[in-house]
């Protein structure tokens, strides 16, 4: 499969890989076909999950390939430190614009002490806020194929997408709550995940424009990825101290069959 790929126009896999991974939000959201609710427990072990594949996608997909993409001695960890921390701060600046937005707060539950006016912008808000978070993780896949690596650009397009089923089930089921149609629903979060091609088509042209920027990309992207999984996705998880130890096997599970997987794909 790899050398079929291999002969395809390098933005424009980047392109597809990053759609294929935003419409898992879709996937994810077509569930609110079949339920009305999902439990916790379940939600806490499919986060714990998509984080240890993220972080397994992150480590070995972009901050390796970017160390030794940077150059010999000091200068290689140097250029992925500013990265990663460049990326980091990015996205901490963009998500003070979110202050209550923490990933599937909304969820599971309704605060019936607000109304229905506060409710939906409360999930408005949450819904801009993934969508948001969703650029710089498409970003991180188009960075991995501009890198020329297409198995590091699939590592990722595979992780992200794995990720990004429970956040379009996390959107579609308080807007069902709040009397949303179904189909309303799922065309919302699949909407969310729309904007992950705009974010590879950025990161592959940046990369493929020009290559010293490479290693600097593949760490900015590390960055952000990094900041949604620690901010984000493991906080969640951890937010409910019946399920967090089941949360934490599950992100154990993702993170060593990613790293299996990235390992091994080529």
């Amino acid at each position: 499969m790899l050398s079929f790929l291999s002969r395809l126009n390098i933005i424009l896999l980047g392109v597809l890989a990053g759609t294929a991974a935003g419409l898992f939000t879709g996937v994810g959201g077509l569930l609110v076909f079949f339920m009305k609710n999902v439990e916790k427990k379940l939600l806490d072990a499919a986060l714990g999950a998509a984080a240890g594949v993220m972080l397994a996608a992150t480590s070995f997909s972009l901050i390796v390939p970017a160390i030794e993409a940077g150059g010999d001695g000091i200068r290689g960890p140097s250029i992925v430190l500013v990265g990663i921390l460049a990326g980091g701060i990015f996205l901490d600046l963009a998500d003070k614009f979110f202050p209550n937005s923490n990933l599937l707060s909304n969820s599971i539950e309704a605060d019936e002490s607000l109304s229905r006016k506060m409710r939906l912008r409360k999930i408005w808000l949450f819904i801009l806020a993934i969508t948001i978070h969703n650029f710089p993780e498409g970003l991180a896949v188009g960075v991995g194929f501009g890198s020329d690596n297409i198995k590091n650009g699939l590592s990722l397009a595979i992780g992200i997408g794995l990720q990004n089923f429970p956040e379009g089930l996390a959107v579609a089921l308080p807007l069902i709550r709040e009397g949303y149609s179904r189909w309303k629903a799922f065309l919302i979060s699949l909407a969310t995940g729309l904007v992950e091609p705009v974010g590879s088509l950025l990161g592959v042209s940046i990369v493929n424009i020009s290559k010293p920027l490479m290693p600097f990309a593949m760490a900015f992207a590390a960055g952000a990825m990094l900041f949604v999984i620690s901010h984000e996705i493991i906080p969640e998880t951890q937010s409910n101290s019946k399920y967090s130890k089941l949360a934490t096997h599950a992100l154990l599970v993702g993170f060593v069959i990613m790293m299996f997987l990235d390992n091994t794909l080529g």
